[in-house]
Formats: structure tokens, sequence, C-alpha cells
């Protein structure tokens, strides 16, 4: 009572925000006829004096009235547009580093160039990032307009671009493009073999538009770059063969987590039949040579019962093509991981393609939190607002529309069955049309906008089908579904990125009908006879009651209801909107009472009769709430455990630049040497062990292999007094002899050049395998809990180790090539090594409901790469395990005043060089020895 009298008195804190914002807007319209007296090129002339202003020290906010209002009068003169005064709103609370959040057909995308400007001033590029390719290149040429006349460069990011046209649109002070290819981008240049071959620049700020389908629905599904592994094509044919002989009773279907496994019974037919048809020839299904079976008839199993044709993927030119579960898209040249997609190729006969591994992955939380600025926009975000602010450290704010919204939104109908359902949609729908009012009907899937489109055939209702099918019309299809009598089915409406104008948008119209007639004239003409039959149309929809919007099926998640519910009622349009619902509907049938059926049916609900009862939309809001919360734990799981590689990835991608940004890396490949050296002393000639306790034969033979080197180990233990550093010294001295005859053999020139190749090289293989460790771990690492261990911190702890397994075997594999390296070329082009990484590379994105089913980890790892040279952050994946690697002593440069006993007077000492202390001993065996 308290919180809302102070709501009354004081206003809510988005209100005072808002009201904060409110002088800078009066600012930039007092500017306003100022501005509009300034010929182009004296407004284009502005550009550089904000750039001349932010060289001399101001900064952004100083600028941020005279910009927007600068931005606000090239719109004017570009697109014929006028920011209102919530869009400047928007615009400031996007270049603040938040969400903005308006309502459909409120003009976010011209919000988006207030900012986008401004911040481009700085010259360090700002992307902004798009649901789909379409929109990508649309808002780059229509609102990349404002910036090009204002002097900017804009680029656009699209699929099947090259190296060289992404280089040069990441370049431009502006690039729009999808958040896949900018993702994508980020592990290709992480996997390049130069800084040439990048196309990236350092990140500096990204707007996100639909920020709560990117960010939230879309973070379910890491990003994925793999290569093509041993072809299993026959196995998943093999294992298909064998689902449709199950019956029901053999396995368990979980619908709320997305899950299917073999009940024993299952177990024993799969064994049986699989011994009958000769796949498996003896054992049981989980003895350990037949792993692979079992793993091809659980992905069989799940392309057979979870996954359905036409809902979550259509079968197109001999491919198995992904629907986008919240867009309703088809998402070209993505595939499910782990063998799910050539389980799904092998259920509908289509060619499997080979099996990939993972060479690179990201989650979108870990992408866009590399950003130092974020900021987003959507129609739908306060819903989300606690995960935005805990996940990407985002706030939001809710801009107020433009004119009072008068939509009238109605309550939900809900029959019995699914028929009943659909015949009061068709009814409904047929009524709406014969009084000229357009009609948007939602749906969920392919499969039900199908569905209603042959109901709405058989009544000869004519209407425009929006999915993943007619992709290339979407734009086209979604502008005139505000035409009089028009009815539209869409599969999903979430990033369209069209508004519907009610009469029809005459511009899409003109483009389609009048723009192949070259006389300019009888162009203009066609033109006007467009708008002004627009015009007419838009008075007839105004008296129908404007756009009437009407869901066949409550979405698991309220937020894209909403979206939907948006496009009805744009700039105080009037509009309607209602949800036909039915106890068969999906959600009512997983998450909702199994007892409400017959209650209903008790009550005495007739055939055809619909019923609104609280009860039952309490019930449907508990059912979504309980989807939303999984999906929140889904998105959190795939985190955490991202998150335990996320520090390696960081360390691992920097080191490879810091690498490739170095000429020469002698001295990098040496450290890594006497590291490895290092530890084979440690090993097999431990410290304080006494001489009879020493591995010689061990360390003989380890000295052989690695190096190539044959050394009388056992005479040297033979010497009295030796101890392990003297054997240390002379292994080292020994192998940096036997490299300084290769570099002089070969010439310095080539051996810097094949040191470089083969670090790249070997480092890449080595994470390559790493990840696919890593895929193993969390695979199996939810069984702990059986044990009564934390998966979590199980995971953390071994993926450290692994970490740690992996940087030494990047040292000992970079040693070992080194020392047995034969080079018969003459030139530093032909000495080049050959790079075994597969040539043919897929990009993907998992299934979500695999992505939730693993139990994982979060935390950090964090550690040195390579030898002691590099410095190492102690991560924090546990106290124990962190202080295992500590991170050598920061040495600056030459200090003028040298104290022998102050290391911080030291200066930058070598590792090889002696220590300044005085002991006689080199400084990496003194103090600057890792602990």
């Amino acid at each position: 009572m308290i919180g809302a009298f102070a709501k009354r008195l004081f206003g809510t804190a988005n209100e005072r925000f808002l009201k904060g914002l409110r002088p800078q807007v009066d600012a930039i319209n007092k500017l306003e006829p100022e501005l509009e007296k300034l010929s182009d090129d004296e407004l284009r002339a502005r550009t550089d004096r904000f750039k001349a202003r932010l060289s001399e020290g101001e900064r952004l906010d100083d600028l941020l009235v005279e910009a927007f209002a600068t931005v606000r009068e090239a719109a004017k003169r570009t697109l014929g547009q006028r920011h209102f005064d919530v869009q400047l709103m928007g615009g400031m609370v996007l270049h603040k580093g938040m969400i903005s959040e308006m309502k459909t057909g409120e003009g976010k995308t011209l919000v988006s160039t207030l900012p986008v400007y401004l911040n481009a001033l700085t010259g360090n590029g700002v992307h902004v990032v798009t649901v789909n390719d379409y929109l990508a290149h649309r808002d780059a040429e229509w609102m990349g307009a404002i910036h090009r006349f204002l002097g900017l460069n804009v680029g656009c990011i699209m699929h099947g671009m090259t190296d060289a046209e992404r280089r040069a649109a990441y370049a431009c002070d502006v690039t729009y493009g999808t958040n896949n290819e900018f993702g994508f981008d980020y592990l290709r240049d992480n996997m390049k073999s130069s800084l040439d071959e990048m196309v990236q620049r350092e990140f500096y700020y990204a707007i996100v538009d639909e920020v709560d389908s990117i960010l939230i629905d879309e973070a379910r599904t890491p990003l994925i770059i793999s290569g093509p592994t041993d072809d299993t094509s026959a196995m998943y044919v093999a294992a298909d063969k064998l689902i449709p002989r199950l019956s029901e009773d053999d396995y368990e279907k979980d619908e709320k987590a997305r899950a299917v496994t073999l009940t024993e019974s299952g177990v024993e037919k799969i064994e049986e039949i699989a011994r009958e048809t000769g796949v498996m020839e003896e054992g049981s299904l989980y003895d350990i040579q037949n792993v692979s079976l079992l793993h091809h008839v659980n992905q069989s199993l799940r392309a057979r019962v979870l996954f359905q044709r036409d809902r979550d993927y259509i079968v197109k030119d001999d491919k198995v093509v992904i629907i986008d579960e919240f867009t309703g898209r088809m998402m070209e040249g993505r595939r499910y991981s782990d063998g799910l997609h050539q389980a799904l190729e092998a259920k509908e006969g289509v060619t499997i393609q080979q099996e990939n591994q993972t060479l690179a992955s990201i989650t979108f939380q870990n992408y866009f939190r590399l950003y130092p600025k974020l900021a987003g926009m959507t129609g739908t975000a306060m819903t989300e607002a606690g995960e935005f602010s805990e996940i990407y450290k985002l706030e939001a704010a809710e801009i107020p529309t433009n004119k009072p919204m008068v939509r009238d939104d109605m309550d939900d109908v809900v029959y019995r069955t699914a028929e009943e359902k659909y015949d009061a949609i068709v009814e409904r729908i047929i009524d709406c049309h014969e009084k000229q009012q357009p009609v948007l009907v939602g749906t969920v899937s392919i499969e039900k906008s199908e569905y209603v489109s042959a109901l709405l055939k058989k009544r000869k209702i004519p209407h425009k089908v929006l999915n993943a099918r007619y992709h290339e019309q979407e734009a086209y299809i979604v502008a005139q579904a505000g035409s009089p009598g028009a009815v539209t089915i869409a599969t999903n409406m979430a990033g369209r990125g069209t508004d519907i104008q009610l009469g029809g948008n005459p511009d899409m119209r003109i483009d389609q009908e009048a723009g192949a007639i070259q006389d300019e004239t009888e162009r203009a003409q066609a033109a006007e006879r467009i708008r002004e039959d627009c015009r007419q149309k838009h008075e007839v929809v105004l008296k129908a009651g404007g756009l009437f919007v009407l869901g066949t099926e409550r979405h698991e998640s309220r937020r894209i209801d909403n979206q939907l519910r948006g496009r009805a009622g744009r700039q105080g349009d009037p509009g309607a909107s209602q949800f036909f619902l039915s106890l068969e509907d999906d959600l009512m049938r997983i998450f909702g009472s199994e007892r409400m059926d017959t209650m209903l049916g008790r009550l005495g609900l007739e055939k055809g009769e619909a019923i609104t009862h609280r009860w039952v939309n309490k019930a449907l809001e508990k059912a979504q709430s309980k989807v939303e919360a999984r999906n929140f734990d889904i998105r959190k799981n795939i985190l955490q455990y991202d998150d335990v590689m996320n520090d390696q990835r960081k360390v691992i991608y920097e080191q490879r630049k810091e690498l490739m940004a170095t000429a020469d890396v002698h001295d990098t490949v040496v450290d890594m040497r006497h590291q490895v050296i290092d530890d084979l002393v440690a090993r097999f000639v431990p410290e304080k062990a006494y001489p009879e306790q020493w591995e010689l034969d061990s360390l003989h033979e380890e000295c052989r292999r690695i190096f190539g080197l044959d050394l009388p180990v056992h005479e040297w233990a033979k010497e009295e007094g030796i101890a392990d550093s003297e054997i240390r010294e002379r292994i080292e001295k020994a192998s940096d002899r036997l490299m300084a005859e290769k570099a002089a053999n070969f010439g310095p020139e080539i051996m810097r050049h094949v040191e470089k190749q083969v670090v790249l090289h070997t480092i890449d293989r080595k994470w390559r395998e790493h990840l696919l460790s890593l895929d193993h771990l969390r695979h199996g690492i939810g069984l702990r809990a059986f044990a009564q261990r934390n998966p979590l911190n199980e995971y953390k702890q071994e993926a450290f180790e692994m970490f740690q397994a992996m940087l030494a075997g990047v040292r000992e594999d970079i040693t070992f090539v080194l020392s047995h390296v034969e080079i018969q070329a003459s030139a530093p082009e032909q000495a080049t090594m050959r790079d075994d990484r597969p040539r043919r590379m897929q990009e993907s994105r998992q299934d979500p409901a695999l992505a939730g089913s693993a139990a994982a980890a979060g935390g950090e790892a964090e550690a040195e790469l390579v030898g002691a040279g590099a410095p190492a952050s102690p991560g924090s994946a546990s106290g124990e395990a962190a202080a295992q690697v500590k991170a050598q002593p920061v040495r600056h440069a030459v200090d003028e005043e040298f104290d022998q006993n102050d290391p911080d007077t030291w200066g930058k000492v070598g590792r090889n060089q002696p220590c300044p202390c005085g002991s006689g001993q080199k400084f990496k065996h003194c103090h600057g020895k890792l602990q």
C-alpha cells in the first residue's frame, strides 16, 4: 500500500528516469530551426567538427544534443522522416548502454540512427545487429542513407561474402549484420594464421535489434564451427532401421525436457534386432565395443520420436533444413550437432552428410559480453529485465508510445478440443473478412499454418501464408497484411522488421507495381494512383475496426505472444487481439492440469462452446511461467559451462593474436623447450631425491624421443655431487646446440618462419582436441550426481586440469616437431608447414533440447599458454587448482637505480640470463622460478 502511494506521488523509477531525459529533448528541439537553415554541405560539415572536438578531449555526452539534432535534420532530408520526442528518448537510452523497450510501430529502426551516428564519430566502428540478412541489408541501405549523407561510411555483412568484402565492411564507421554472422566471424578470425587474414576490428559498441529474441531466445543455442570426421553414414542408416520396430513401451518420452530414453525392454529389443541384422556382433548395447552403436541408436530414437517434419525442420533439395523455433524461418547452412542432423537425414532418406567435430564454439552471452558497450531495442523487454540485468548487466527502460494505445486485447477463448477451436477460428476469420477487417493469424509452427490454410481454402477464403517456405516474399506479405479483408497467416511475427500499415503499404506497392515503368511521368502517375488507393483503403479498414490479431495457440513464452499482439494498434491505430485455445494444445496438454478436461465435462460444457474462466487463464499463465523458468535455467546452464572454457578460450585467442603479431617467436620457442626440460627433470630427477631414486632410463628415452638426443645421462649421474639443476642445464645446452645447428643449416629467416608456423599449427590442433575432450566430459558429467558429487564443480575442476595438460602437450609437441624437422625448401614461402585443419568447415547452432540436457559447470579457468615466458593469470577454477600455476612476476623496463636485493629495480630480465641477486643461477631457476 505504501509502495503504491509512493508511486502515485513520485512516479515509477522508469517515469523518473524518463523525466531526467526531458531537458535534453527540449534542447534538441530548440536547435531544429537553426539546423533547418543550413545547406546540405553545411550540415554534413558538422560531422568533421564533432570529430575534431572529440580529438580535443570532449566526451560523446558533450556532443549528444547537437549530434542528435543533426541526425534528425538529416533524416528529414534523406528519408522524409522526423524523429519524435519519444524516439529521441529511446536514442538516449541506447547511447547509455541500456535496452530501450518501444512498442511495435514506434520506429525503433529510425531510433537506432541517433546513437549509431554519435558513437561512430569516434572512428572505432559501431555494429548494428539484426535477426536476419534481409533486415541487415535493408537497414544498411535505408538507415545508411542518413549516415552516408552525414559523411560516414556504412557496411553490411551478408552470408556468402568473401573475407576481403567482410574486412571492408568491418572497416566502415557503421556495420550492419546478423548475430550469427558477427559471431561466426569472431570464431573464424581466431582460426586464421595471420593478422592480415582477420576481418574484425577490436569491439567497441553494438546495438542489438530485437534484443530479447537474440540475447534471450537464441542464447540457448551456441554457435559452433566444426569440421568433418570419419564417414559413419552407414551406421546412421542401420540405426534408423532399428527404431520403427520399437513400440511405445520400449522408450520413455519427456516432452517437457524434450528427452527420450530406452526402457529395459527397449534395450533388450534393440540388442535382439541388432544381432539379427548383423549391426551388433556380440555383447550388450552398453559394452565398450558397442558405445558407437549406442550413440547412433540414441540419436536415431531422438530424431524419430521428438522431431517432427514441418515443425522442427523441412526437407528441401535433398537436405534437412532446420526451422528456427523462434522466427519460423529456415536456417540455411545450420546443422544440429552431435550426430542428430545425420539421424534426421537417415530418417528422411536424404543424403547423409559427414558428422562434424567442434573446431570453435561460443555462446551468444559470451560473444556479446566482449563488447565494452552494448545496447538493445525491442518491443518486449521489461518481462525479461531480470535476466538482462543478471547475465548482461543491461538495464531496461520503457519508452512511452508517441500516440495513446487504443487496441482492444480481449480475453482468451478456450475450447475442449482442437477441432472445435479451429472451427471457431475459421468462423471468426470469415466474419472479419466479410466486413473488410484485415486479420493476422498467428501460429506456432509451419504445420499449424498449413492446416489453417487448408481450412480456409475449403471455405474459399483468399489468404497469404507467411512461414519458412515463403521466406523471400515475407516483407511484401507483411507490408500488405493491413489491406481491407486481407487474411495473413504467420508462423511467428518476431523480428519481421516491417510494419503492418492499415490500408496497405504504398511504398512497397509502388516498388512492386510501378517499379518497372520506364517513363518517369507514367511512373509518377502510377505512384499517385497507388497512394490514393491506399488512402481510401485506410479509411475502409478504420471503419472495420483496424487490424484483428488472432492467435491460434499460446506460445511457450508470453513475450512472443505480446510480439504478435503488438502488430495491431501501431501509432494510435484501432485494432483488437484475441487468442483461441484448446485443451489439446501442446502447452495446455504438457503443462496444464490433467483433470481440467474431466472437470469441464462435469460442468456441462457443450461441443462448440468456449470458456473464458479466470481459472483457465491462470493455469495458462502458470504453464507459460514454467516453460520460461525452464528455458532460463537452460540458458544459465549453457552459460555456466561455457564460462568454464571462456577464460581458456580468451587465453588461447589472445596468445594466438600476440604470436601472429610477433615477427620472431624464437624466444617463446626457447622458453617452451626449456619448460619441457624442466618438467622432464622434475619428473625423473626429483629435487632432494637420492641418485638411486632417479629414473635415468626414462629420462634418457624421453630425451631421445622429444629432442632426438642420445645423452649420457647415466654417466652424468655417476659424477660426485651432481644435482638435478646441473643435469637440467646440460640437457638445455645440448638442445640449444642442436637447434642452433638447424638454424645455421636452414638459415635464420627460414627457421624463424617455420617456428611460427609450427607454433600456430600446434596450438590450433591441440585446442581442437581439447574442445572435443570437453564435449565428451560435458556429456557424461551429469552422472557424477549419482555419487553425491556436484557436476558443476566436477566439470570445473576437470576442465581446468585438462587445460593444464593441453598446455603441457602444446609445449611438448612444438618442441618435438622443431627438434626433428627437416626443411628442404630454400624460401620462407616454400617452408610453410602443411596445415591438417579440415578444409571444409560447417557452421551450426546446437539443438536447444540437447543444449539443456547435459549437466554443466560454471566458473573460470585461466592459465599460461606457452612456457614461463607467457604471463599467466591465476584462475578461479578452485583455490587449490588455481594456485598450481602462478604468474611470473612483472618485470618493468630498466630502472635507473639498481638494488640487488630489490627485484622491483631489476628491470626486464631474460629467463636464461644470470639472476641479478648474485646466486650464479639462471634467472628462471632462481627468482624467476615458477612456484
